[in-house]
């Protein structure tokens, strides 16, 4: 098995995230507005805390998801690198007579992340603190730490100025972390039920249809796209799901999932699991599908519902 992959299922492993894309939000009013454009709490948050967040369209469809993290003079979002730059202009197309700033400081900056079942001890061997909470951060002299996972894995995620990137590599190394490569975070997310926003959830993807509850706030006021999220609270389900897959064999994302000859679903990623010796998929399913143990068809190659890509499945692991 590939190093990377086994440090991240067992021990510990760095990667290099600095790609993804990071934003500093600035203003007297930043609190407020990304309370009123992202589905989860913001304005109740404290400098050290942070949350998970869909930015929804007017009509309840997931256009982007960020870690916001809280500072004492600014929210840095993280995101994906594709989303940069449509974040930055969701939210500039609701500033009217708000006082805030948006910086790109993603090339300025580096985010490296270490992750897998050793690496809060990693991360201490280093001369680190490891938060506890999800998206907490603390200080690590010149750079911070936050608890975040790409993968699903227990995780962190260090971020500093550009030229720190070779100091905190060295100093994870030192501890013992191995590399890992992108398609090794790709598997083990896969393996653990973790959407991607790109390839499992879309921009046409409802919140409730993702299982990522932890990003969606019941309790605050208004704010971008709740109404047809409180509608589909209302009714109770939604009509496709998020969910994990075992199959015989990988199979491209797009294929066609079918039950007795009948549309099911589509595979959205995939990956052959040295773990689990097969197969593993994450799929968007019709719900009457969805139930774990569920049998499906994608061509040839039998695929077995395992469970839904809900919040278990995906959490840092405390």
């Amino acid at each position: 098995m590939d190093q990377g992959y086994e440090a991240l299922r067992r021990g510990a492993a760095w990667m290099n995230q600095s790609a993804r894309g990071r934003i500093e939000v600035r203003g007297r009013d930043r609190a407020r507005l990304l309370h009123n454009l992202t589905s989860n709490e913001v304005k109740k948050l404290g400098p050290g805390s942070g949350c998970y967040a869909f930015l929804l369209s007017p009509q309840g469809r997931i256009q982007a998801d960020a870690a916001l993290l809280v500072f004492d003079d600014h929210i840095l979002l993280d995101t994906e690198p594709e989303l940069r730059e449509k974040i930055a202009q969701h939210i500039r197309r609701y500033i009217v007579a708000d006082q805030v700033d948006l910086e790109d400081v993603t090339v300025a900056t580096c985010a490296i992340a270490l992750e897998g079942p050793e690496s809060a001890a990693f991360l201490e061997k280093a001369g680190g603190v490891a938060p506890v909470a999800d998206y907490q951060h603390v200080a690590w002299g010149e750079t911070i730490v936050a608890r975040i996972s790409l993968t699903g894995q227990p995780g962190f995620r260090v971020y500093g100025a550009t030229g720190a990137a070779a100091e905190i590599i060295r100093r994870l190394e030192e501890a013992g972390a191995q590399p890992a490569s992108d398609e090794d975070a790709r598997l083990v997310r896969i393996e653990n039920g973790r959407p991607r926003y790109g390839e499992d959830i879309r921009d046409t993807s409802l919140a409730q249809e993702t299982g990522q509850m932890h990003a969606v706030s019941f309790n605050k006021g208004c704010y971008l796209g709740q109404e047809i999220v409180e509608r589909i609270r209302a009714q109770g389900h939604v009509n496709r799901k998020l969910v994990r897959l075992r199959l015989d064999s990988a199979v491209p994302a797009g294929a066609i999932l079918t039950v007795a000859g009948t549309e099911a679903g589509e595979i959205t990623s995939s990956a052959c699991s040295p773990s689990q010796g097969n197969a593993v998929a994450l799929a968007c399913v019709r719900s009457s599908y969805a139930a774990p143990g569920q049998a499906l068809a994608a061509g040839d190659i039998v695929a077995v519902v395992t469970g839904p890509c809900g919040e278990a499945a995906s959490a840092s692991a405390k």
